[in-house]
């Protein structure tokens, strides 16, 4: 894993936030070694358009206040199913839980290691589910 520490640090800001907003499922993937544009990507699922929102304004809110870091782009916040954040050195992916079954971005970066995050997810109830 060629990633840095810092880029750890701020990925693992980024995720404590969103599960802090009930993001769910999130996992980090070092893509250094197959991509030149980025070291990690952060995936993150969350149940509605809502709740996109909030876990892309909770990473972003995050990490100005704790490591002075702006996205230099935010895309797909006007339908908040899918919005990136690019950091340069790590990319947030919040998707809604259809869009990530959709797309399944774990099985194109299977063979990328994945970084391990010591997040507590709150377990977020099946049957309270928003369309």
């Amino acid at each position: 894993m060629t990633t840095s520490e810092s880029v750890i640090t701020h990925v693992t800001i980024a995720a404590e936030a969103a599960a802090g907003k009930l993001g769910t499922n999130i996992v980090a993937f070092d893509v250094s070694q197959q991509l030149t544009i980025t070291d990690v990507f952060l995936i993150i699922s969350a149940r509605n358009e809502r709740q996109v929102g909030a876990v892309v304004d909770a990473v972003e809110e995050q990490l100005i206040k704790q490591a002075q870091l702006k996205p230099v782009r935010r895309e797909g916040d006007r339908e908040n199913r899918w919005v990136l954040l690019d950091y340069i050195d790590f990319v947030v992916h919040v998707q809604r839980t259809e869009e990530r079954s959709l797309y399944n971005l774990e099985r194109l970066w299977k063979d990328c290691p994945q970084i391990p995050l010591d997040v507590h997810e709150v377990p977020v109830p099946q049957d309270d589910e928003e369309q």
